[in-house]
């Protein structure tokens, strides 16, 4: 095994990356050539061949909310110059604490900068990749399919035989969540555009729902789980599509304030909880090896499969932060290194 002290020469060389140093829109961005990262003991330096987009990613680009800025991710501009966080690569050098991964191994997860040519994981964040994927497709996964799998087990506890409801079917998490949902024996309801029913069809989704003209809420069905992913409905109107003992999980929101985004609908959703016989849940989803193993097993299995709208190369990815930002994307956007 090669351990990050016989990789001095390699650690100090240059790579291409994205860089931004203020927040702002995708016209931050730059190509540009910078040093490799040096990797900790318990990290993982890995030569990148693909890293997915999030919109988490867009988030750290911009800087909103902007309490997302005060929690300690950097106040006038971002901590971490290189953007970027799912990734699938080979592993190029290891620190002298990790054990589970050696130099070759082809791996996927979540890491620091993974818009470049290096990137820095630690131990606990990355898997190896599955086998019947490309790199491509496996650096979509890690955090939209990590996010949903926790929103059914973790918070939704999704049971065999349950009706389910998927809010933004058609979107990097959604569309993981339909399948998952799926593979744990639900009945799924997706909700998406007009185009792109398709896709959430194409997903496995027993029915599919346009937001532009059929109502969720109005009384025809109601539904044990309702994932709310990115939208920004009322809480009563989640409630009144839900069974009297049902689950709300809300995953996201992207229309509340430049301070606070959602979260201002997801603290009155976890004060209401107790009171009422439903259950309103919102949580921060955490980034773990034993989640993509799991994801691993799901895939190699054929239960899950990303779903992948448009490829960019590195310089390109102003271009594939602009794609996300319209809410065009179909599944998931991926940059090729």
């Amino acid at each position: 095994m090669i351990m990050v002290s016989e990789q001095l020469g390699q650690v100090t060389a240059h790579m291409r990356a994205i860089v931004q140093d203020a927040y702002g829109d995708a016209g931050v961005l730059r190509h540009e050539r910078i040093g490799r990262p040096e990797v900790a003991d318990n990290e993982v330096l890995v030569r990148v061949h693909a890293a997915g987009l999030d919109r988490g990613t867009w988030h750290l680009m911009t800087g909103k909310p902007y309490l997302m800025r005060i929690a300690g991710l950097g106040f006038r501009g971002p901590k971490d110059r290189v953007p970027g966080r799912d990734l699938a690569g080979t592993v190029e050098a290891i620190g002298s604490a990790v054990t589970r991964f050696a130099v070759g191994d082809e791996v996927y997860g979540v890491g620091r900068g993974s818009f470049a040519e290096y990137a820095v994981a630690v131990e606990g964040k990355l898997a190896h990749k599955p086998v019947s994927l490309s790199f491509e497709q496996a650096a979509v996964v890690p955090i939209s399919a990590g996010t949903a799998l926790q929103a059914l087990t973790d918070h939704g506890r999704i049971e065999t035989g349950q009706q389910v409801l998927v809010i933004g079917a058609s979107g990097g998490v959604g569309s993981y969540a339909v399948q998952l949902a799926k593979a744990f024996g639900a009945e799924v309801t997706g909700v998406a555009s007009t185009a792109k029913l398709d896709l959430v069809r194409s997903l496995g989704a027993d029915r599919v729902l346009d937001y532009t003209r059929d109502d969720y809420a109005g009384g025809s069905h109601h539904y044990d789980l309702i994932l709310d992913i990115a939208g920004n409905p009322k809480l009563s109107r989640l409630r009144r599509a839900l069974t009297p003992k049902g689950t709300a999980v809300l995953v996201g929101g992207e229309d509340g304030s430049n301070l606070t985004g959602g979260m201002n609908r997801s603290l009155r959703a976890l004060l209401l909880s107790p009171f009422v016989g439903q259950r309103l849940a919102w949580f921060v989803a955490k980034e773990r090896a034993s989640d993509l193993e799991r994801l691993t097993n799901l895939i190699e299995t054929g239960q899950v499969t990303p779903s992948i709208d448009r490829t960019y190369p590195l310089d390109r990815v102003p271009d594939a932060m602009r794609h996300l930002a319209s809410g065009q994307v179909r599944g998931k956007a991926v940059i090729t290194i």
